[in-house]
C-alpha cells in the first residue's frame, strides 16, 4: 500500500517471516562485513594483534548496531507501505557509506565517513520511531519517543567524536557504545515494544549465516591459493578443509535448539540480542583467520606459526563459548550435555600450538563436538545438541 497507519504488530502472528525488504537489508551488510575482516586480516598478518583487534572490535559494533535497530524496530512496526520501504532504503545507502569510510576508521582513526554513514541511518530510523509514536498512545508512545531521542542524543555524540583529539577517540568510543546500549534499556522501561520472538531469532540466524558465509568465502581463496601455489599445496588444502569442517559445524551447532521459546520478555531477550555482538564478530573472524593462516602458509605473513593458528582458534573457541553461554546451555540436560561445547572451545584453542596442520586438527574437534553433541541428545530421546 502507498500508505497504512504504523501501529503495533501483535506478537503472537502466526506464520511470521523476514521480508524481502529485510533480507535485502541483510545482504547490503555483507559489504560492512567484509571490509572490517579485510582490515583484521592486514593487521594480524603484518603481526599487529592488538591494533587489529581492538579497531575490528569498533569497526563492527557499528556494524552490528545498525543491523540491530533496525531489526528490532522492524520486528515491532514493519507496516511495508512506500514510506517504510523509503526510510529502509535510506538506511541501506548509510550502510553502503559506512562500509566506505571503515578503511579510513581501521587503519587512521578517521571516522568522518562512518559517521556521516550513520547520519544517514540515525536521520531515517529516527524517522520510523517518530511515525511510530504518531500512531501510538500512552506507555507505548512514550517509548517510542523515547528511542526517538535517545537516537538523536547520541547521533550527536558520535559526531562530537570526530572533534575529539585522537588520543581520547577510543575512550570516548566505549563511553558512546555504552550510551548506546542503554537506549533501548531504559526506552523500555515500562513498555515492552511487541517485537516478534520467531521472528527475531529468524533475522539473527540469517545474520549468523552471512557471517559464516565470510568463512566460507576465506576457505574458497584458501583453495584457490592452492591450485596457484603448487609448492604450497600440502599446506592449503588442510586449510581448506579445516575451515570448511569448522563452519559447517558452527551451522550445526547454532541452529540445533528452537531459541524462540526462550525469548518471552526484554529479561532474556536484552543479554541474549547484545551477545549475540561476540557470536557474529567471532563468525566473522573466523574467515579472517583463515585468510591469515593463508597468507603464513605461503610466506606473505611475517608472523610465527603459532601467531597464524590463533587467528583461527581464537575466534572458533569464541564462537563455540558463545553459542553455548547464549544458545544451547538453556536446553541440555546434564553435565555431559553442558559440558560438550565449553570443552570443544579449549580444546580448539589447544590446537594453536598443534603446527601447521592446527586448522585441520579444529576442523576434526568440530565434527567430534557435533558428533557427541548428537549422540547425547538421542540418549535424552532427541533434545537439544
Amino acid at each position: 500500500m502507498a500508505y497504512t497507519p504504523m501501529t503495533a504488530r501483535s506478537r503472537d502472528e502466526d506464520h511470521r517471516a523476514s521480508t524481502p525488504l529485510e533480507l535485502f537489508f541483510d545482504l547490503c551488510f555483507v559489504v560492512a562485513v567484509a571490509q572490517a575482516g579485510a582490515r583484521l586480516v592486514h593487521a594480524l598478518a603484518e603481526g599487529h594483534p592488538g591494533t587489529g583487534v581492538i579497531g575490528y572490535f569498533f569497526v563492527f559494533f557499528g556494524v552490528w548496531w545498525a543491523w540491530m535497530n533496525f531489526t528490532w524496530f522492524a520486528s515491532a512496526y514493519d507496516c511495508d507501505d512506500v514510506p517504510y520501504r523509503i526510510a529502509t532504503l535510506v538506511q541501506i545507502a548509510g550502510v553502503l557509506v559506512y562500509a566506505a569510510g571503515v578503511s579510513e576508521a581501521f587503519d587512521e582513526n578517521d571516522w568522518t565517513i562512518a559517521v556521516v554513514g550513520y547520519i544517514i541511518m540515525r536521520v531515517a530510523l529516527t524517522a520510523q520511531w517518530l511515525r511510530a509514536a504518531a500512531g501510538e498512545s500512552g506507555s507505548a508512545r512514550t517509548a517510542a519517543l523515547k528511542y526517538a531521542a535517545g537516537l538523536v542524543i547520541c547521533q550527536a555524540g558520535w559526531v562530537g567524536l570526530l572533534f575529539a583529539p585522537n588520543d581520547a577517540k577510543r575512550w570516548l568510543f566505549l563511553v558512546l557504545v555504552v550510551a548506546e546500549l542503554l537506549v533501548p534499556v531504559i526506552a523500555e522501561r515500562g513498555h515492552q515494544t511487541p517485537w516478534h520472538a520467531h521472528h527475531i531469532v529468524e533475522r539473527y540466524g540469517l545474520f549468523t549465516i552471512i557471517v559464516l558465509g565470510e568463512t566460507i568465502a576465506a576457505s574458497t581463496v584458501a583453495v584457490k591459493s592452492a591450485l596457484d601455489e603448487h609448492e604450497a599445496l600440502g599446506l592449503l588444502l588442510p586449510l581448506a578443509a579445516g575451515g570448511l569442517l569448522i563452519v559447517f559445524a558452527a551451522w550445526w551447532i547454532y541452529f540445533a535448539v528452537p531459541m524462540h521459546q526462550h525469548l518471552t520478555s526484554n529479561r532474556e531477550a536484552v543479554p541474549w540480542g547484545y551477545g549475540h555482538l561476540l557470536i557474529f564478530a567471532s563468525g566473522a573472524a573466523i574467515g579472517a583467520g583463515i585468510e591469515v593462516a593463508v597468507e603464513h602458509a605461503v610466506g606473505k605473513a611475517h608472523i610465527s606459526q603459532v601467531s597464524a593458528n590463533a587467528s583461527v582458534m581464537v575466534p572458533a573457541a569464541a564462537f563455540l563459548f558463545m553459542v553455548w553461554l547464549l544458545h544451547s546451555r538453556h536446553f541440555k540436560r546434564g553435565l555431559a550435555q553442558q559440558l560438550v561445547l565449553p570443552v570443544a572451545a579449549l580444546v580448539t584453542l589447544a590446537c594453536t600450538w598443534t603446527g601447521a596442520y592446527a586448522v585441520l586438527y579444529a576442523g576434526l574437534v568440530a565434527v567430534a563436538t557435533v558428533t557427541a553433541g548428537v549422540i547425547l541428545a538421542e540418549r535424552r530421546g532427541g533434545e537439544a545438541l
